[in-house]
């Protein structure tokens, strides 16, 4: 009772500091609390001794259940962490630096970490062209891609290196849309961060681009934990879409 009532705390505290921090333009601190709701309730009526008088057929199904998502949580989450730390190789013909937020100044932290590693890519391999994926959301002021594209020409990266694909909403139209650009035979780096990469890998070669590799960016430790809860869903997402 006390682990749970402990674990429920953690999460409810966990989830406003990131609902305070802004979670990313997302609602996902929602599950947290969430999280948080049904430890609480377990741990109530574990000390009420009501545990036991559930039928014995629904506490097997409720083990079960969280059987099965302690399992799936550690083989996915075992995935993403294997790509955290993908480098690549050199001399790629193109790097696509996937979108997120950008504000009228600046890109968002998470866009920040990507748009470095790119910096960094691009001038360690000056024959690499780079694009930048991502549209105009309703909470920003540009497409995501002008946003990316400035950055990267503040910080000394050519423009005649830089294309735009500046119509997608989502990763998988982030990838699909710059297929436009890329010639037969190309080989390709996908830039996004540590949590992001497998994912990215995944939908990279869903949609045919089969030279294909990750160059993984940082990201803000704080908000790992929401980030890789976040993943283990959009991937459970991802596999049920894939198999219709």
């Amino acid at each position: 009772m006390n682990i749970c009532l402990i674990l429920g705390l953690l999460c409810l505290v966990y989830g406003l500091i990131v609902a305070i921090a802004g979670s990313g333009g997302t609602k996902f601190f929602i599950v947290w609390i969430g999280i948080a709701v049904i430890l609480f309730v377990l741990a109530g009526l574990l000390h009420m001794g009501m545990w036991d008088r559930i039928p014995q057929i629904v506490r097997w199904i409720f083990g079960i259940l969280c059987g099965i998502f302690f399992l799936s949580f550690l083989v996915i989450e075992g995935m993403v962490i294997h790509q955290m730390h993908a480098q690549g190789e050199k001399n790629l013909d193109y790097v696509i630096v996937l979108g997120a937020q950008v504000h009228a100044d600046k890109p968002s932290v998470v866009l920040k970490y990507r748009l470095d590693e790119a910096i960094l890519y691009l001038n360690e391999n000056p024959e690499t062209v780079c694009i930048v994926a991502g549209g105009q959301g309703k909470n920003e002021p540009y497409s995501e891609a002008y946003g990316m594209a400035q950055y990267l020409m503040q910080n000394g990266i050519d423009k005649d290196r830089i294309l735009l694909e500046d119509q997608s909403k989502t990763t998988e139209e982030n990838l699909r849309y710059s297929r436009k650009f890329l010639p037969e035979g190309a080989k390709v780096g996908i830039i996004t961060n540590d949590f992001h990469m497998f994912r990215a890998l995944q939908i990279a070669k869903k949609q045919g681009l089969s030279d294909v590799c990750g160059i993984a960016a940082d990201s803000t430790k704080f908000y790992l934990p929401n980030n890789m809860l976040r993943e283990y869903f959009a991937e459970i997402k991802f596999l049920i879409r894939s198999v219709k």
